[in-house]
């Protein structure tokens, strides 16, 4: 399951996606809006797909790491619309035969979407300041 969602994700959902009989484990990483950044509180994050790719972006991030590392499944959704603090924004689980596996391709999977953020990301502070990536 790979996702660019408006809706509120649910973990529980994202790790049944990847449970398989030939699974030993599944690796998740659960993505939320925090409370401060860059030295100021967080009011709200927002995230928007501006130009309809961010969903190809997930999954080549997602074949990369078929590709790498011997994996039975992977899911990623990433939420777009305005989030508040404590709102989940991205979930990523994947399963495999061994927990290295599991982890070391959950752990790229998620360096890779932070590094090239497949969305539009605006996070406003609480002194009406904000800052925009994408």
């Amino acid at each position: 399951m790979i996702q660019i969602t408006d809706k509120p994700i649910s973990p529980e959902i994202v790790i049944n996606s990847v449970k398989s009989d030939s699974s030993g484990c599944i690796a998740a990483y659960i993505g939320l809006i925090r409370d401060y950044s860059k030295g100021k509180k967080v009011v709200s994050v927002e995230y928007k797909d501006t130009n309809g790719t961010a969903e190809t972006k997930l999954r080549q991030i997602a074949e990369e790491a078929t590709r790498k590392w011997q994996i039975n499944g992977m899911s990623i959704i990433h939420r777009t619309g305005k989030l508040k603090v404590g709102d989940i924004n991205l979930a990523v689980a994947i399963s495999a035969a061994h927990r290295e596996a599991s982890f070391t391709a959950c752990e790229y999977a998620i360096n890779q979407f932070k590094q090239d953020l497949p969305t539009w990301k605006k996070e406003t502070y609480e002194d009406n300041s904000f800052s925009i990536e994408g």
